[in-house]
């Protein structure tokens, strides 16, 4: 597809149509704007970004959005001190964009990962069991269905499991989907876990469930009160504000001297991204920083959010290439949501596009700030991906601008 020859209203529409799942964060999913109302410590963070530091020394330095009461965990392996090499740690949505990140910093740390997957995982079930051993090795990698609590029991929790991280997230964002997997197979790895008597659950959300106008976020952000209601476990909910990968489909489009697009003037909505390997290590710090126990952690990228005008100065000063724009209107989004939903009441299978014209929307104008984490900076992933292309962005389900990794 080439949005260099479309008209306007046809790459608005195309554009409203592709965006499913969020690309954004997660996974997952980013965006927040001064509405979304966090605690007064992450509204100073969201107003004055931490400038980037070393890996190390951020680790404890992630302002919690807001803890909840203390679960009366039993005694168990002391996660803080514990030979990472003694403690069971199982990875749901392990196959997903981040949760393979997280998999293998994880198995990085000498952990006893169990990387629970689906037999044919990856963007269109492409990947194999072989496929998934492969790229998991170092990991006792197990087949099963998070939507089915026996293959669960029986399966990934055959052995006690100490340590859950659920990187699970739905892959269109419709309405069934989200409750299904967002909400619902989270929860069964959660209560599992509780039945077992393991110590610490992690859990991949997205800082957009502070503004929950979509579905998929109703889903998250039900979870994230189960999470927090219960008293057999101690957890760690992290809320990310984009992803790279949910801002790189431009680069090969500028890269090739066409258009840039963009909603409005470009200025509307901005984001401090986070690279997928800052994100896994913020994941897996979780297990054992006890400051971050408890806790709800909204995290970001280093450096100050970025518009979409900014992004695409980046990539124009990157490539040598003249500045041209597609602005696409704003009002055109309700337009096209309004139609769908009209006739969603007469044809049923259109409720999930209005759904995923939603997310769209969603997208164009609201901020994912949060704050600063990691060293890689957007500038730094945009020259990387213009060297060795996009291999490793494939969004699937979730792709925008037809990203297809190659």
């Amino acid at each position: 597809m080439r949005l260099e020859a479309m008209s306007l209203g046809a790459a608005a529409c195309v554009l409203l149509l592709s965006l499913q799942a969020s690309a954004f964060s997660p996974t997952s999913l980013p965006l927040s704007r001064s509405s979304f109302a966090p605690s007064s410590s992450a509204r100073h963070s969201l107003r004055t970004p931490v400038a980037a530091t070393s890996l190390n020394s951020r680790r404890s330095s992630i302002a919690p959005l807001r803890s909840a009461k203390t679960p009366k965990v039993s005694m168990g392996v002391d996660l803080a001190t514990a030979d990472p090499k003694d403690v069971r740690v199982l990875v749901a949505g392990c196959t997903g964009y981040i949760g393979r990140f997280v998999t293998k910093e994880l198995i990085k740390r000498g952990y006893n990962v169990v990387a629970f997957s689906r037999d044919k995982a990856g963007v269109g079930g492409k990947k194999s069991m072989d496929d998934i051993r492969a790229d998991f090795q170092g990991a006792d990698v197990r087949f099963g269905d998070v939507t089915d609590m026996k293959s669960l029991e029986e399966v990934g929790f055959k052995d006690k499991v100490d340590v859950v991280v659920s990187c699970l997230a739905s892959r269109t964002g419709g309405i069934q989907d989200s409750n299904d997997i967002d909400y619902q197979a989270s929860l069964n790895c959660l209560n599992a876990l509780r039945a077992q008597g393991g110590s610490h659950y992690v859990l991949l959300s997205a800082i957009c469930v502070q503004k929950p106008l979509l579905e998929f976020q109703r889903a998250k952000l039900k979870l994230e009160e189960a999470i927090q209601a219960q008293d057999d476990v101690t957890y760690s909910i992290v809320r990310p504000t984009a992803f790279f990968k949910s801002l790189a489909g431009q680069v090969s489009i500028v890269k090739g001297g066409n258009p840039y697009v963009m909603f409005g003037d470009g200025e509307i909505c901005k984001a401090n991204a986070i690279s997928e390997a800052d994100l896994a290590i913020v994941m897996a710090d979780c297990i054992t920083e006890k400051d971050r126990y408890n806790k709800v952690l909204p995290v970001g990228g280093p450096g100050e959010p970025v518009t979409p005008l900014q992004q695409s100065e980046i990539l124009f000063n990157l490539f040598d290439k003249e500045p041209k724009y597609i602005k696409v209107p704003i009002a055109v989004f309700d337009g096209i949501i309004g139609t769908i939903e009209f006739f969603s009441k007469f044809f049923p299978s259109l409720v999930d596009t209005a759904e995923f014209a939603k997310i769209g929307r969603y997208y164009a104008t609201e901020d994912m700030v949060g704050p600063s984490y990691g060293t890689t900076t957007l500038e730094d992933f945009f020259k990387d991906v213009a060297e060795n292309g996009l291999q490793g962005q494939e969004l699937g389900d979730q792709a925008v601008f037809n990203i297809d990794g190659k």
